[in-house]
């Protein structure tokens, strides 16, 4: 199938919308925390972290626009803090929950039956049961001219995660956490490794990095 510009506007909303999530691949999954300035907390999934770097250790989240109703984004302006916390297997259920339009003054850690969990000098909740858990500070917020999204960049001040998840060069085995990604709106995926490959030099063939973990190692991360 081919489709131009002309055939994706022409198609339904939800079913346009639907195909163009999928477009970009696997995407991570991650709840959100954060809590407002009267203390109420909010839990939110999304699938839009990357990456920006790791000195200062930076991570984006891009936030559609919503208005009053996106109770995170108000969230993390207001108190400039709040958490990523990876979807695990076990959680799938819950962490879906999450997307729906609670009214602000539910808080979805108590709709969902998840946890709050509060660190010293941390001023949003993590979610007690994740197994990989980052404590996020805002650095820069952006309102994309092109269609109103939010880019919201935060550093890593606070990283929780098992010990032997991490690899000898430092790299942290996310299949071992039992971490999940998602494609679209509503397809989560276990992430099984097939090769880690060495560094690209020009000068060398690609080699594989012996001793990649597989799927049958996780169990005792992702219960």
């Amino acid at each position: 199938m081919k489709l131009n510009s002309s055939d994706i506007q022409a198609m339904p909303s939800r079913r346009r919308a639907a195909l163009i999530n999928s477009l970009s691949g696997f995407k991570s999954a991650n709840l959100v925390g954060t809590q407002d300035t009267a203390g109420a907390t909010n839990l939110a999934i999304m699938s839009s972290a990357v990456h920006l770097g790791s000195h200062p250790p930076l991570l984006a989240l891009v936030i559609r626009p919503g208005g009053e109703e996106r109770h995170t984004l108000a969230n993390i302006l207001a108190t400039r803090c709040y958490t990523l916390n990876h979807v695990s297997g076990p959680l799938i259920e819950a962490a879906h929950q999450t997307a729906a339009r609670y009214p602000q003054h539910v808080s979805e850690f108590e709709a969902t039956g998840l946890t709050a969990e509060w660190q010293e000098g941390l001023d949003a909740p993590m979610v007690a049961e994740a197994v990989v858990k980052l404590g996020m500070e805002l650095r820069e917020h952006q309102q994309l001219k092109i269609n109103g999204t939010h880019l919201v960049i935060g550093e890593i001040v606070l990283a929780e995660f098992p010990a032997l998840a991490m690899t000898p060069d430092g790299a942290l085995g996310l299949a071992q956490c039992g971490t999940v990604a998602l494609t679209g709106l509503d397809t989560y995926h276990e992430a099984i490794p097939c090769k880690r490959m060495a560094y690209a030099k020009p000068d060398l063939p690609p080699r594989q990095i012996a001793g990649t973990h597989t799927a049958a190692s996780n169990e005792e991360y992702s219960r």
